[in-house]
């Protein structure tokens, strides 16, 4: 059962988890970062807490934390309430959704039990901006794609910017980091994937028209903003599909062509 605890004092070493979080929702590798969960506003601390990530506590004002009860009666966590006013004192900055909760990291799926439950995935290569990563998962949890591969140099998931940007999704999807990803379209395949990598090149099959063929287990594969996919990662894939432009137009932002993508495998799901 939760405990809720009103808390006055800003210092108070109880709030602790969520002291300075411009540092302290960094890589636990990197100066004042402790590596943990934050999840910030009413919707995003709901899909945590119906997240297999332990959770840690939550601090909020008094309204956010009572929109919270129904969920947080169902864990054994602290719930601190306090004033607008502390809160900003507490985390360094002016918060304006009024509730944060904190987690530790859930452990991280192997590729082979992360494709042993999917239909579709998505395969990133390199994507490195914590905006653009949390709009794809944002994208992928409203659009039926079932896990995410992140590649070496791809940004982390769960920095707060990245929770923040997609809206939860990041708790909704499962994932699971390579740090060497080369083999994994064979294991794709080997895996019953059909392997397609996006691209603007107007020589590569419009997506529109690959996705009425039809293919019960789909991998797309984005590279990251500007450079997009490597050669190496064009040779390695079944085919080559891009998203139809007008004219004038020779790219899209890699989250915008993403929801593209996943809505044309959506909306020809049985």
């Amino acid at each position: 059962m939760v405990a809720v605890i009103a808390v006055g004092d800003p210092d108070d070493p109880r709030l602790d988890d969520f002291r300075d979080l411009t540092l302290a929702d960094r890589r636990p590798d990197r100066p004042g970062g402790r590596g943990l969960v934050i999840a910030e506003g009413v919707p995003v601390v709901q899909r945590l807490l119906g997240s297999p990530f332990p959770i840690r506590a939550v601090m909020g004002v008094a309204p956010k934390i009572e929109a919270l009860l129904p969920l947080l009666s169902t864990v054994a966590i602290p719930a601190y309430v306090v004033t607008a006013s502390t809160m900003d004192k507490v985390v360094g900055f002016h918060l304006n959704r009024g509730v944060l909760a904190t987690a530790d990291r859930a452990p991280v799926l192997e590729l082979e039990a992360l494709l042993q439950r999917s239909r579709r995935v998505v395969v990133l290569e390199g994507v490195n901006d914590h905006e653009n990563l949390g709009a794809l998962f944002r994208n992928a949890s409203a659009l039926g794609i079932d896990g995410v591969v992140l590649t070496e140099r791809c940004a982390d998931p769960l920095y707060r910017r990245s929770v923040k940007v997609s809206m939860g999704g990041v708790f909704a999807v499962p994932y699971t980091r390579l740090d060497d990803w080369y083999d994994v379209p064979q294991r794709l395949r080997r895996a019953g994937f059909h392997v397609l990598a996006l691209t603007p090149d107007p020589q590569a099959i419009s997506i529109g028209s690959l996705a009425r063929q039809g293919s019960e287990r789909v991998a797309l594969l984005f590279g990251a903003e500007g450079p997009g996919l490597t050669e190496r990662a064009m040779r390695a894939s079944d085919i080559r599909v891009r998203i139809p432009m007008s004219r004038g137009t020779d790219s899209l932002n890699v989250a915008t062509a993403a929801a593209l993508a996943f809505y044309e495998r959506a909306r020809l799901a049985p």
